[in-house]
């Protein structure tokens, strides 16, 4: 049955979702790769769609912006509409050089300030641990279709306008080992293990905070390609 947040009904929605920020790349990822595709929600528009990718039914809908949105988005899909697994695909902000623009990162952890995990549940602890079944999926996935693919621990954080007196992405990468930033896997990760179910996240590098490179709000809408193959190439092995 439907949720405040979510207008689908029960069957609408496949065993796995992915999920992008951007509501419109959720619209772009179903018209552009998923056959006989029906929209499942527009409540505030958060667009979901379910289709079929060569044969296998998959859904996608978009998450928000932050882990409150995508913890309220996630855990309903887990909890109340029967999703098994979901794996982001999102932007990320690089904090090496050695991160290039529409670079593909595949998060084996995820650290964070944020306290969305005590909060939910007290569970202490400022790191988050994808499904490494479905992160084992994801990497043969991506060697299947010739894909480069970095797998290292990503920054989720809470803020994404920083002042100068707290720490930046150099005591982040040094400090903590994080490749880049995002802002929302801490909470996928940890609604994924409170529910027992699966979830992943992969990121394409939109910009960096060292080079200061940049994609325009066009491209990380519609050329994240890579990403959303290696996603929906995994979706159909699941």
């Amino acid at each position: 049955m439907s949720t405040p947040h979510n207008a689908a009904q029960n069957g609408e929605i496949a065993k796995t979702v992915l999920m992008p920020g951007d509501p419109l790349r959720a619209k772009y990822i179903a018209e552009t790769y998923l056959e006989n595709w029906a929209q499942f929600n527009t409540v505030r528009n958060m667009f979901g769609y379910t289709g079929t990718y060569k044969g296998k039914e998959v859904s996608v809908m978009g998450s928000g912006m932050g882990m409150p949105s995508i913890g309220i988005y996630s855990y309903e899909l887990y909890k109340n509409y029967g999703v098994e697994n979901i794996i982001r695909i999102g932007s990320a902000g690089a904090y090496t050089d050695k991160l290039n623009l529409f670079d593909v990162v595949l998060a084996d952890s995820a650290w964070s300030e944020s306290t969305y995990a005590y909060v939910q549940s007290g569970v202490e602890g400022d790191v988050q641990l994808p499904s490494k079944e479905l992160n084992e999926v994801i990497e043969a996935a991506a060697k299947r279709i010739n894909k480069p693919l970095l797998t290292a621990r990503i920054h989720s954080s809470d803020v994404f306008y920083h002042e100068d007196n707290v720490p930046g992405h150099n005591e982040f990468y040094n400090e903590h080992n994080c490749v880049c930033v995002e802002m929302e896997s801490y909470a996928l990760f940890h609604n994924a293990k409170v529910l027992g179910k699966q979830a992943a996240c992969i990121l394409t590098i939109s910009d960096s905070l060292v080079t200061h490179a940049v994609t325009t709000a066009e491209e990380r809408q519609n050329s994240f390609n890579s990403m959303m193959e290696v996603a929906l190439e995994a979706a159909i092995s699941l």
